[in-house]
């Protein structure tokens, strides 16, 4: 896999780093989760390098995170999660992002229960006419998948043991999060022939925080990502823009509470989620948000794509990305013959860093069940 394009552009956003910051005398620092602060007299240890970069263009790549056995044991035991837990001809779910997200995701009661267990959402290709696998996929379920999630790290096994460690606590630790805690994971497939596109969008449109926004995508390689399997775009600095759009809760459906319950309170033919526009004339658009930007294929030539900023970033197995959940992203169809398979987690601040998860998000945990905080250093 060639990745000189990669490390060019890469290296051309450091410089941009390395020149602010020796013609900065300032003493305070701009952080993206914890905003305008005073730097301590001895900053060596805050902020380090990557997080200069982290917090100037929104994410970061730290080549060889993860090993190859735990890379296969990630892969072993999604494999054995398939075969012994979902069964298509009980249940089918598609899993899509592009102008049917709304119908898909926000009408059901499937997705809304997947939050602190795994469930098992299909590729929209793998479908046929009757909502059934075609026959293709019948002795090869795995190869249907779009994902699984979203809360594989509640479970035992090694997406909880990685999700747990020691590294990354300390990565999420060294970007300048205080009392982060996961209330999300997801594995990710992006099949070959048929894993479909993942369209523009900030994270934080759908793990939405107050009084500010705080996640952060922790985004894995299990296979090597390229441009013809789907790697991974980003738009540098689109983090300093706000939340365009907030996946939220419909209260016409679910009534004042944002919850089921047995008074009934809302109407239930009502969708159970709508996109919510924050954006209103503020100069924060842009045309692209839940769409491909314009002539954003063919891959790899992309011409839509490299106009309005963004850049590619092919990993290779065991890289992992962290980004901002402001960070427009997104990836193109997997037309190879190579599958791109990621194990995603999703990370935000707790209450100890005086944060709050919205009430208005679709994910929430049964009453009582906090999300999993990282190990502390």
């Amino acid at each position: 896999m060639d990745l000189t394009k990669r490390d060019e552009a890469l290296k051309r956003l450091q410089r941009k780093v390395d020149d602010a910051t020796n013609a900065s005398s300032c003493a305070t620092y701009r952080s993206w989760v914890r905003g305008t602060a005073t730097l301590p007299l001895d900053s060596s240890s805050y902020p380090t390098d990557r997080c200069r970069f982290f917090d100037a263009h929104g994410f970061i790549l730290v080549p060889s995170f993860s090993s190859p056995s735990e890379i296969q044991a990630m892969k072993s035991h999604m494999h054995d999660m398939v075969q012994n837990e979902w069964n298509p001809a009980q249940s089918t779910h598609v899993f899509r992002t592009d102008e049917k997200q709304l119908e898909a995701q926000g009408n059901s009661d499937y997705f809304l229960d997947s939050a602190s267990k795994t469930h098992y959402f299909a590729e929209k290709d793998a479908m046929d006419d009757h909502g059934e696998l075609k026959e293709a996929y019948r002795t090869d379920k795995i190869s249907a998948l779009n994902k699984a999630g979203h809360g594989m790290h509640t479970s035992p096994g090694p997406f909880r043991t990685y999700t747990q460690s020691a590294k990354v606590a300390a990565l999420v630790e060294e970007l300048g999060w205080r009392d982060p805690v996961v209330p999300q994971s997801m594995y990710i497939f992006k099949q070959a022939g048929i894993g479909g596109e993942v369209t523009s969008h900030q994270d934080s449109s759908f793990l939405f925080t107050t009084p500010r926004q705080t996640c952060i995508g922790l985004w894995l390689a299990l296979d090597d990502a390229t441009l013809e399997n789907g790697c991974l775009w980003v738009r540098p600095g689109s983090h300093r823009e706000r939340v365009r759009r907030q996946f939220a809760r419909n209260p016409e459906h679910f009534g004042e509470r944002l919850m089921y319950s047995e008074q009934c309170e809302g109407d239930r033919t009502k969708p159970q989620m709508i996109f919510r526009q924050l954006s209103n004339g503020d100069g924060n658009e842009v045309p692209w948000d839940g769409k491909l930007p314009d002539r954003s294929l063919p891959a790899p030539e992309c011409i839509g794509l490299y106009e309005n900023g963004f850049i590619p970033i092919p990993c290779k197995a065991g890289d992992l990305l962290a980004f901002a959940g402001e960070l427009d992203h997104l990836s193109l169809p997997n037309n190879s013959s190579q599958a791109r398979h990621t194990f995603q987690l999703h990370c935000v601040e707790g209450e100890g860093a005086g944060v709050y998860w919205s009430k208005e998000n679709w994910l929430q945990y049964p009453p009582g069940e906090p999300f999993m905080k990282l190990n502390p250093s």
